[in-house]
Protein backbone atom coordinates (compact mmCIF):
# COMPACT_ATOMS: atom_id res chain seq x y z
CA UNK A 1 0.00 0.00 0.00
CA UNK A 2 2.90 2.24 1.00
CA UNK A 3 4.47 1.70 -2.50
CA UNK A 4 1.15 2.40 -4.17
CA UNK A 5 0.83 5.39 -2.77
CA UNK A 6 4.15 6.91 -3.62
CA UNK A 7 3.51 6.19 -7.62
CA UNK A 8 0.55 7.78 -7.20
CA UNK A 9 2.15 10.86 -5.42
CA UNK A 10 4.98 10.92 -8.13
CA UNK A 11 1.96 11.44 -11.05
CA UNK A 12 0.68 13.82 -8.99
CA UNK A 13 4.23 15.75 -8.50
CA UNK A 14 4.63 15.58 -12.13
CA UNK A 15 0.83 16.92 -13.02
CA UNK A 16 1.14 19.71 -10.63
CA UNK A 17 4.92 20.90 -12.29
CA UNK A 18 3.17 20.68 -15.52
CA UNK A 19 0.44 22.90 -14.35
CA UNK A 20 3.08 25.26 -12.78
CA UNK A 21 4.67 25.83 -15.77
CA UNK A 22 1.82 26.17 -17.65
CA UNK A 23 1.49 29.76 -15.36
CA UNK A 24 4.66 31.62 -14.52
CA UNK A 25 7.84 31.93 -16.27
CA UNK A 26 9.80 32.69 -19.43
CA UNK A 27 7.76 30.08 -21.71
CA UNK A 28 10.02 27.62 -24.05
CA UNK A 29 8.54 25.57 -27.37
CA UNK A 30 11.49 23.20 -27.32
CA UNK A 31 11.51 19.49 -28.47
CA UNK A 32 14.57 17.25 -28.91
CA UNK A 33 14.32 13.76 -29.64
CA UNK A 34 17.27 10.90 -30.12
CA UNK A 35 18.91 7.90 -28.56
CA UNK A 36 20.17 6.76 -25.05
CA UNK A 37 21.98 3.33 -24.30
CA UNK A 38 23.99 2.38 -21.20
CA UNK A 39 24.84 -0.10 -18.38
CA UNK A 40 22.61 -1.57 -15.87
CA UNK A 41 23.50 -2.77 -12.55
CA UNK A 42 20.51 -4.65 -10.89
CA UNK A 43 19.64 -6.96 -7.72
CA UNK A 44 15.98 -7.78 -6.32
CA UNK A 45 14.95 -6.73 -3.15
CA UNK A 46 13.70 -10.24 -1.60
CA UNK A 47 11.79 -10.86 1.85
CA UNK A 48 13.09 -13.11 3.48
CA UNK A 49 16.32 -11.85 2.08
CA UNK A 50 18.20 -13.20 -0.53
CA UNK A 51 22.09 -12.69 -0.46
CA UNK A 52 23.81 -11.00 -3.60
CA UNK A 53 25.23 -8.86 -5.58
CA UNK A 54 24.49 -6.69 -8.58
CA UNK A 55 24.02 -8.32 -11.89
CA UNK A 56 25.36 -6.13 -14.94
CA UNK A 57 23.25 -5.34 -18.01
CA UNK A 58 22.27 -3.00 -20.85
CA UNK A 59 19.83 -0.39 -21.41
CA UNK A 60 18.57 1.50 -24.48
CA UNK A 61 15.84 3.20 -25.93
CA UNK A 62 14.26 6.45 -27.52
CA UNK A 63 14.08 9.64 -26.30
CA UNK A 64 11.98 12.64 -26.18
CA UNK A 65 11.94 16.01 -24.17
CA UNK A 66 9.46 19.14 -24.46
CA UNK A 67 10.61 21.88 -22.51
CA UNK A 68 7.83 24.77 -21.31
CA UNK A 69 9.57 27.26 -19.43
CA UNK A 70 12.56 28.72 -17.78
CA UNK A 71 11.97 29.90 -14.19
CA UNK A 72 14.49 32.38 -12.95
CA UNK A 73 17.61 29.93 -13.86
CA UNK A 74 15.89 26.73 -14.36
CA UNK A 75 14.42 25.07 -17.52
CA UNK A 76 11.62 23.08 -16.79
CA UNK A 77 10.73 20.37 -19.29
CA UNK A 78 8.70 16.97 -19.68
CA UNK A 79 10.87 14.04 -20.99
CA UNK A 80 9.28 10.23 -22.13
CA UNK A 81 11.65 7.75 -22.95
CA UNK A 82 10.75 3.96 -24.24
CA UNK A 83 13.79 1.26 -23.15
CA UNK A 84 14.74 -2.26 -23.23
CA UNK A 85 16.30 -3.34 -20.20
CA UNK A 86 17.69 -5.85 -18.23
CA UNK A 87 17.66 -6.37 -14.71
CA UNK A 88 17.89 -9.28 -11.91
CA UNK A 89 20.40 -10.55 -9.43
CA UNK A 90 23.58 -12.57 -8.85
CA UNK A 91 23.40 -14.66 -5.60
CA UNK A 92 26.22 -15.15 -3.59
CA UNK A 93 26.02 -18.97 -2.24
CA UNK A 94 28.10 -19.66 0.35
CA UNK A 95 27.04 -22.96 1.52
CA UNK A 96 30.28 -24.67 0.72
CA UNK A 97 28.99 -25.99 -2.37
CA UNK A 98 30.56 -23.78 -4.95
CA UNK A 99 27.42 -23.29 -6.68
CA UNK A 100 26.88 -20.52 -8.53
CA UNK A 101 23.17 -18.49 -10.05
CA UNK A 102 22.61 -15.41 -11.35
CA UNK A 103 19.45 -14.49 -13.10
CA UNK A 104 19.05 -11.79 -16.05
CA UNK A 105 15.73 -10.37 -16.86
CA UNK A 106 14.54 -8.14 -19.94
CA UNK A 107 11.71 -5.64 -19.67
CA UNK A 108 10.64 -2.72 -21.87
CA UNK A 109 10.18 0.33 -19.97
CA UNK A 110 8.53 3.58 -20.14
CA UNK A 111 9.54 6.58 -17.88
CA UNK A 112 7.65 9.47 -17.57
CA UNK A 113 10.16 12.26 -16.29
CA UNK A 114 10.22 15.54 -14.47
CA UNK A 115 13.59 17.45 -16.29
CA UNK A 116 14.78 20.27 -14.72
CA UNK A 117 17.98 21.94 -16.00
CA UNK A 118 19.84 24.75 -14.78
CA UNK A 119 22.76 26.11 -17.36
CA UNK A 120 23.33 27.55 -20.80
CA UNK A 121 20.55 27.30 -23.03
CA UNK A 122 23.21 28.17 -26.08
CA UNK A 123 26.49 26.37 -26.59
CA UNK A 124 27.73 24.66 -23.27
CA UNK A 125 27.10 22.43 -20.67
CA UNK A 126 23.97 22.43 -18.34
CA UNK A 127 23.17 20.25 -15.16
CA UNK A 128 19.81 18.96 -14.56
CA UNK A 129 17.78 16.33 -12.41
CA UNK A 130 15.24 13.83 -13.79
CA UNK A 131 12.89 12.19 -11.46
CA UNK A 132 9.40 10.78 -11.99
CA UNK A 133 7.30 7.66 -12.10
CA UNK A 134 8.06 4.46 -14.67
CA UNK A 135 6.57 1.40 -16.05
CA UNK A 136 7.79 -1.53 -17.59
CA UNK A 137 6.49 -5.25 -18.96
CA UNK A 138 8.75 -8.51 -18.55
CA UNK A 139 9.48 -9.64 -21.76
CA UNK A 140 11.86 -12.71 -21.26
CA UNK A 141 14.47 -14.09 -18.90
CA UNK A 142 17.47 -16.55 -18.55
CA UNK A 143 19.18 -18.63 -15.53
CA UNK A 144 22.79 -19.31 -15.18
CA UNK A 145 23.60 -22.59 -13.01
CA UNK A 146 26.55 -22.66 -12.12
CA UNK A 147 28.42 -26.02 -10.64
CA UNK A 148 30.49 -28.93 -11.70
CA UNK A 149 30.46 -32.80 -11.78
CA UNK A 150 32.75 -32.73 -8.46
CA UNK A 151 30.17 -29.94 -6.77
CA UNK A 152 26.48 -30.45 -8.37
CA UNK A 153 23.96 -28.27 -8.10
CA UNK A 154 22.62 -28.71 -3.89
CA UNK A 155 19.90 -26.52 -2.29
CA UNK A 156 19.51 -28.58 0.70
CA UNK A 157 22.35 -26.32 2.76
CA UNK A 158 21.42 -23.14 1.56
CA UNK A 159 22.16 -21.20 5.04
CA UNK A 160 18.73 -19.42 5.13
CA UNK A 161 16.76 -21.86 3.71
CA UNK A 162 15.31 -20.05 0.88
CA UNK A 163 15.13 -21.69 -2.63
CA UNK A 164 11.72 -20.69 -4.30
CA UNK A 165 13.30 -18.59 -6.87
CA UNK A 166 15.21 -21.25 -8.53
CA UNK A 167 13.16 -21.98 -12.03
CA UNK A 168 10.59 -19.67 -10.89
CA UNK A 169 8.75 -18.13 -13.65
CA UNK A 170 8.19 -14.38 -13.29
CA UNK A 171 4.52 -14.20 -11.98
CA UNK A 172 3.55 -10.12 -12.19
CA UNK A 173 4.84 -9.36 -16.12
CA UNK A 174 4.04 -5.65 -15.30
CA UNK A 175 6.15 -3.15 -13.49
CA UNK A 176 6.05 0.26 -11.85
CA UNK A 177 8.09 2.31 -9.90
CA UNK A 178 10.26 5.57 -9.06
CA UNK A 179 13.26 6.55 -10.89
CA UNK A 180 15.16 9.42 -10.89
CA UNK A 181 18.96 10.87 -12.29
CA UNK A 182 21.16 13.41 -12.00
CA UNK A 183 23.81 14.53 -15.02
CA UNK A 184 25.26 16.64 -17.44
CA UNK A 185 24.17 17.94 -21.09
CA UNK A 186 26.56 19.60 -23.78
CA UNK A 187 25.04 21.47 -26.13
CA UNK A 188 26.72 21.76 -29.14
CA UNK A 189 25.85 22.73 -33.11
CA UNK A 190 25.64 19.45 -34.12
CA UNK A 191 23.53 18.08 -31.04
CA UNK A 192 23.10 17.27 -27.37
CA UNK A 193 25.41 14.75 -25.60
CA UNK A 194 24.10 13.90 -21.99
CA UNK A 195 25.89 11.62 -19.37
CA UNK A 196 23.63 10.27 -16.57
CA UNK A 197 23.63 8.39 -13.44
CA UNK A 198 20.07 6.64 -12.89
CA UNK A 199 18.11 4.53 -10.16
CA UNK A 200 14.87 2.89 -10.58
CA UNK A 201 13.61 1.86 -7.47
CA UNK A 202 10.72 -0.91 -8.06
CA UNK A 203 7.42 -0.68 -5.83
CA UNK A 204 5.39 -3.80 -7.52
CA UNK A 205 6.92 -7.43 -6.93
CA UNK A 206 7.92 -9.93 -9.78
CA UNK A 207 6.09 -12.79 -7.42
CA UNK A 208 2.95 -13.26 -5.76
CA UNK A 209 2.90 -12.03 -2.61
CA UNK A 210 0.61 -13.28 -0.52
CA UNK A 211 0.62 -15.12 2.93
CA UNK A 212 0.77 -18.71 0.88
CA UNK A 213 3.57 -17.21 -1.45
CA UNK A 214 7.27 -17.61 -0.80
CA UNK A 215 8.31 -13.97 -1.02
CA UNK A 216 6.69 -10.88 0.09
CA UNK A 217 8.49 -8.74 -1.62
CA UNK A 218 10.83 -9.40 -4.91
CA UNK A 219 10.82 -6.26 -6.17
CA UNK A 220 13.52 -4.87 -9.16
CA UNK A 221 16.27 -2.15 -8.22
CA UNK A 222 18.62 -0.95 -11.23
CA UNK A 223 21.62 1.42 -10.88
CA UNK A 224 22.50 3.01 -14.51
CA UNK A 225 25.29 4.86 -16.28
CA UNK A 226 23.53 6.52 -19.66
CA UNK A 227 24.40 8.21 -22.68
CA UNK A 228 22.24 9.90 -24.84
CA UNK A 229 22.57 12.06 -28.11
CA UNK A 230 19.54 14.19 -29.04
CA UNK A 231 18.97 16.86 -32.03
CA UNK A 232 16.49 19.59 -32.09
CA UNK A 233 13.18 19.24 -33.55
CA UNK A 234 11.70 22.75 -32.81
CA UNK A 235 13.87 25.66 -30.69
Amino acid sequence: MVGHRAFYSSIAFLILAATASAQVGSMRNNLVMGVTGGADMSFVDFSPRVKQTLQPGFTGGFVIRYTTERYFSMLCAAQLEVNYTQRGWNELIDDGTNNTYARTTSYVEVPFLAHLSFGSEGRGAQFFLNAGPAVGWYLSGTEFYGFTAEQPWDISNRPNRVTAQYGKVVERPFEYGITGGLGVELLTAIGHFTLEGRYFFGLSDMYGNSKADPFGRSANNTISARLAYLIDITK
